[in-house]
This record gives C-alpha cells, structure tokens and sequence, in this order.
C-alpha cells in the first residue's frame, strides 16, 4: 500500500501497512473540521447581519425561538460518534486482534530512558535472555543475567540505533511472496516490547505511523508492517526532563543482508557483561 494522496494535508511519507487507515482518518477528522470551521463561520457572518444594532435597535428578552442550533448540535455529535465508533475504534480493534506471532515477526526489545532509546535483539537461538532491573549497570543498561544461556548470543546495539529486515513473506513456500486481501505483498512484521527504566516516555516514529508511551514497570507490545525501506527519524512524544529534545534515535528498514552485516557486527563478545553495546 502506497502513500496516500493527501499532499495538500503535507503527511510524511506512508512507511508502514496500518498506516493507510491511520491517513485516511485524520482526513475524515480534517473534513469534519473543515465543515465545521465553514458552519460556524458562516453562522457567525449572519448573527453579525441578523442582530445588528440597525435590523435590532430593541433587544429582545426571548432570544431565539427556533430548534435549529440543537439540531445542528446533535448532527455534529452524531458525526463525531460515527468517525469514533466507525472508525477509531476498529482501526484499534484491529490493530490488538491481528497481533502477529514473536515467531512470525521481528522482534524487538526497547528499554526508554532519560534520554535515550535501548535496544535488544534475539540471537540465533529466538530467545532473549531473563531481565531483570536490579541487575542495571552503566555496563549492562537493560539488567540482563549474563548467566542464562539464552542472553549468550542476543544483540545490543549502539544507542538510538534500532533496525528492522525489509522481507517478502513467503509462508507456503512456492516461491511467490504472499499477499494481503489488496493484492499487495505482505512483509515480515515487527514487534517492539516497549518499556522505561525511568520516567513515562512516549515512542514515535511518524513515517511509521506508531507512538506508543513507554511506562515503567509496564512491557507493551507494539506492532507494525513496514511497507518501504528507509530511515526514519524516533523522538520522544511525552516531555520527559531538561534533554528531551535530544531524545531522539533512528529506526532503519533495510534489506535483509544489511540487516544480518549489522547484526552481525553488534554480536555479543565473549567475555563482555551482558547487555553491553559494541560498535
């Protein structure tokens, strides 16, 4: 799915699959405000020509007789019911139903803190080692216990540096890449475990069409299909301290191959305390 045409609204560049639904409702919610702004705009024009001192030198102490402006009241509600229930709402239904499988997607782990993104990657095994947050350290930012085989090969990569495969699925195996209902082609999904070591920050990536807070205590799942490959800009959405404005970080879709060199690079040494960050 490709970028919708909403030039004259200036939307970033469409990165991501939901993020076509996601367009086409802040559209909706645009034309609803543009009405509006022309209703009322348009009312306010005739109160000005109706209750001027010259078509009304004598207040009148009833005020209006008619029904209209209730009616008018309860359509732009009614509106406003539909573009929620109609929309906002099953765009988010669908969105927590049709979560992908760990072992379908790309799987990510984010730790948010002041004022920088962690990140964390299975290695070969699939498998991320136990975390535990008593065990942080300048030197082991996410709490891992390097004692659990399963933290033996997962990748830490340098600070505000997230990445993510750009791959056709292929699930039947015949060759082909698979396609959604549109006739697009589906691409291997990420999934992002979002939390925070400190204070509430707040993940957004706007190409991408996700923001999502990150609350401490709290690991919640996020989840998108990328459409394109690029760079896109992560900043923090939630005011966060004195260096918020350099929350900032990169989150990069590349090819598959670029994918694995840089895996590759930021493998685990053996020996270095877990959860470390190798360049």
């Amino acid at each position: 799915m490709e970028k919708l045409k909403h030039d004259w609204m200036s939307i970033p560049v469409l990165g991501s699959r939901h993020g076509a639904d996601v367009d086409m409702f802040i559209v909706y919610v645009h034309y609803l405000m543009a009405f509006l702004f022309v209703i009322w705009f348009a009312y306010f024009c005739y109160a000005l020509w109706r209750f001027s001192a010259k078509r009304s030198p004598k207040a009148d102490a009833v005020g209006v007789r008619s029904h209209l402006s209730t009616w008018l009241e309860l359509a732009v509600a009614a509106i406003e019911v539909v573009l929620l229930v109609g929309f906002a709402i099953p765009l988010w239904a669908k969105q927590v139903d049709q979560f992908p499988k760990d072992s379908d997607a790309t799987v990510i782990r984010v730790v948010a803190e002041q004022f920088s993104w962690n990140s964390r990657y299975t290695g070969p095994d699939g498998k991320f080692g136990k975390q535990d947050m008593l065990l942080a350290s300048s030197e082991n930012p996410l709490g891992y216990d390097s004692e659990d085989p399963a933290s033996k090969d997962d990748v830490t990569p340098p600070l505000k540096d997230l990445r993510a495969p750009f791959v056709e699925v292929d699930a039947d195996g015949d060759g082909k890449p698979d396609l959604h209902p549109d006739g697009s082609k589906k691409h291997k999904p990420v999934v992002i475990h979002l939390t925070s070591k400190d204070v509430i920050h707040s993940f957004k990536v706007n190409t991408l069409r996700v923001c999502q807070d990150a609350i401490p205590g709290m690991s919640i799942p996020i989840h998108f299909e990328p459409i394109r490959e690029g760079r896109y800009l992560i900043t923090c959405a939630q005011l966060c301290g004195n260096g918020h404005a350099s929350m900032n970080g990169w989150f990069t879709v590349e090819s598959a191959d670029s994918f694995a060199a840089w895996q590759e690079m930021n493998k685990p040494v053996v020996g270095a305390p877990a959860g470390a960050s190798f360049e």
